[in-house]
């Protein structure tokens, strides 16, 4: 049996668990496997004719125990949340996921709304699990877990892209994601990271207001209910905030939402019925809103996250990365005496050590520094040469490979933008290390435009958006790395740091950038 957990955070971004154990693996027409066949194939045993007839993606019970086992396991977080909010079934957010369930597709999506939900991914073959399995196996990341910061152990490259993974837990008692939806679906010949799996169940859950919002701690630490939001009306079911609809009015909330975003959360109801339910909220309209700032008066925020690792002499390409598109590496001095081994000269194959290749090619020298990686895709052979002090081997099997090369630096005015300077390609290319000059706020070129939050429309004054992330102040300017992604389908307005950026739906044309920080 195997199983994987999965969970993205924005366009950002998003990551993959894999765990797997070993046993018996169950034929199709066990016991176990004719559970899952009872409950999401037809009596002709045709699951697409019984979705085309209007089958539901996952049953009653099992999204009424999905619900269930959400709201005990937030109710029992510790150290105990003082604002977590009572979860409740979303009929809508139940049709996304049943939509990228049907893609059969193991990664997050779609990428258009993926900046207004959350998403929890779980995937298994064999013998019979039920949903809740992964559900669980979602929460038990928290060994993982240091409150208050879920970055601690959310590997994601380019920033970091090994160690322990909580995200899914992290999102699963996001205080604020008050509702979920989720599907199941059977999927044949389901390509999981290369393994053709024949027949795997695969569970999609969606959540909004989304969660695992970089820097922020996912619930307020606290005498349980003490923290709830006014909405709520001081009402609480175990260690949960609750409100019951006979009781208090629909209020729109506009504070203590965990300094994410303003949203008007739905009345929890149980007993849960999806028969006797009311008509389900709409998912969050991408219209921009202004994010609460208790924790941030004056809307100043600093964001020290670079897009260069930090690696040591040792670390190969290929453990580091694991075919991300992660390309800038800060390397440590003295990787002359690392023992490291080099394959190739010029093209490296991927065990090579990362910062001894560098030294080998001159990129960089023993003294470390940054320097810049392409991967080359697959070649027939590798030579051996002595290089720089770094002897490297030969070899002469087929491997994928890369090169190296020196991180350009160059300095750029207040209104340049990343459609200029660094336009998205794919391949992805490599943009220069860039520099700021100072004081662009109070620059009053029309052209000074930052469109989004976080991630930006190319159009976007990469300086500005520098300083709105805050990656640099504006009255001291300083080097960023700029990283071209592919374009959003609307861009979230924000005020941060005296900037107020602009919000922008289906932009034709154009591509995006991330902006972080050089340390």
């Amino acid at each position: 049996m195997k199983y994987l957990s999965l969970h993205w955070l924005m366009s950002m971004v998003l990551l993959l668990l894999l765990h797997t154990a070993t046993s018996m693996v169950m034929l199709p027409n066990s016991t176990g496997w004719q559970e899952i066949l009872d409950k999401y194939l037809d009596e002709d045993g045709g699951w697409w004719e019984a979705k085309q007839r209007g089958k539901r993606a996952i049953t009653d019970s099992d999204a009424q125990l999905i619900l269930d086992l959400h709201n005990k396991l937030r109710g029992q977080v510790y150290p105990p949340a003082s604002n977590m909010e009572y979860m409740v079934w979303d009929t809508e957010l139940e049709r996304t996921a049943e939509e990228w369930a049907e893609t059969c597709l193991w990664e997050h999506g779609p990428s258009g709304l993926l900046p207004q939900i959350g998403q929890n991914l779980g995937a298994h073959w064999g013998r019979y699990r039920p949903p809740t399995f992964h559900v669980q196996a979602w929460y038990n990341e928290v060994k993982d877990f240091s409150y208050p910061y879920p970055q601690e152990c959310d590997p994601y490259c380019p920033f970091r892209c090994s160690g322990p993974v909580c995200t899914h837990y992290t999102q699963l008692v996001w205080a604020t994601s008050s509702r979920i939806g989720c599907a199941v679906n059977m999927c044949y010949d389901m390509n999981v990271w290369g393994q053709i799996w024949a027949k795997a169940v695969y569970l999609v859950c969606n959540y909004s207001p989304k969660g695992n919002w970089w820097g922020y701690s996912p619930y307020k630490h606290g005498t349980p209910c003490s923290a709830c939001p006014p909405s709520y009306g001081g009402g609480c079911r175990d260690n949960l905030c609750y409100k019951d609809d006979s009781s208090y009015p629909l209020q729109e909330e506009t504070e203590e939402n965990n300094f994410i975003e303003q949203e008007a959360p739905l009345s929890p109801q149980k007993p849960w019925s999806r028969a006797s339910r009311p008509e389900a909220p709409s998912l969050p309209a991408p219209a921009p809103t202004q994010p609460p700032t208790e924790n941030l008066q004056k809307n100043d925020v600093v964001n020290t996250q670079q897009m260069s690792q930090l690696v040591t002499c040792d670390t190969k390409l290929r453990d580091q990365c694991k075919g991300t598109p992660c390309n800038r590496y800060e390397c440590p001095a003295g990787c002359l005496d690392a023992i490291g081994k080099v394959v190739g000269t010029v093209y490296y194959e991927m065990q090579s050590s990362v910062c001894r290749a560098g030294l080998h090619a001159g990129v960089i020298d023993n003294d470390g520094g940054w320097m810049d990686v392409t991967r080359q895709g697959r070649k027939d052979y590798f030579i051996k040469s002595h290089k720089n002090g770094v002897q490297s081997l030969g070899k002469y099997q087929s491997a994928n490979s890369f090169t190296v090369s020196r991180v350009t630096v160059k300095a750029i005015t207040c209104d340049t933008t990343a459609a200029q300077l660094c336009p998205f390609q794919k391949p992805a290319k490599h943009c220069p290390r860039l520099y700021c000059p100072r004081n662009c706020l109070e620059e009053n070129s029309h052209t000074s435009r930052v469109i989004g939050t976080r991630i930006f429309s190319d159009r976007s004054s990469i300086c500005l958006a520098a300083v709105h992330t805050g990656v640099i102040r504006n009255d001291a300017g300083g080097y960023i790395d700029v990283m071209p992604v592919d374009k959003r389908r609307y861009y979230i307005a924000s005020y941060q740091n005296g900037i107020s950026s602009e919000s922008l739906q289906n932009p034709p044309g154009g591509k995006a950038f991330r902006v972080f920080a050089v340390i």
